[in-house]
């Protein structure tokens, strides 16, 4: 249990990180446009990646050559993202935007689970979690009001 908390007190602490990485890069893109930031954010990931790779990655049996080509897909979505997250941050602010992209990973997530969908396993969409996303609908409605009417 105590592993399962830590685990996800971590995944917490990641969400934190994106928002501010959203903040950062959305003055960064205003500065030096999107597709810069977004590439300044792409090619430091590649070199840190690779570099953990290089010291700390055991060696795998399949390579990333191996594997189902749809399985490399993923890291469009990674562009598209980050695209988005730098044009939109300036605009609506790092907390809508942050929880606009909470209510469809949400959503896109109860479907993948639902569905089982990409090879995962099926996992019932319960009342609970359609209750949960609805009251994380509400909240993108109060947070994006409440900041239109400041600005």
């Amino acid at each position: 249990m105590m592993n399962l908390i830590i685990l996800l007190a971590v995944i917490v602490a990641a969400g934190a990180v994106l928002s501010v990485q959203a903040a950062i890069n959305g003055r960064l893109g205003e500065t030096v446009g999107v597709l810069r930031s977004s590439l300044l954010t792409f090619v430091v990931g590649a070199v840190v990646t690779g570099l953990l790779i290089l010291f700390f990655e055991p060696a795998q049996a399949v390579s990333l050559l191996d594997v189902p080509k749809w399985q490399l897909s993923g890291a469009l979505f990674g562009v598209v993202y980050m695209m988005v997250m730098v044009g939109a941050v300036p605009r609506v602010g790092t907390a809508v935007a942050t929880v606009a992209v909470i209510v469809g990973q949400l959503g896109m997530g109860m479907l993948i689970d639902n569905f089982g969908w990409l090879g995962n396993p099926a996992i019932d969409l319960s009342n609970s979690r359609i209750v949960a996303m609805a009251c994380l609908g509400l909240a993108l409605v109060f947070m994006y009001r409440s900041s239109t009417r400041q600005a």
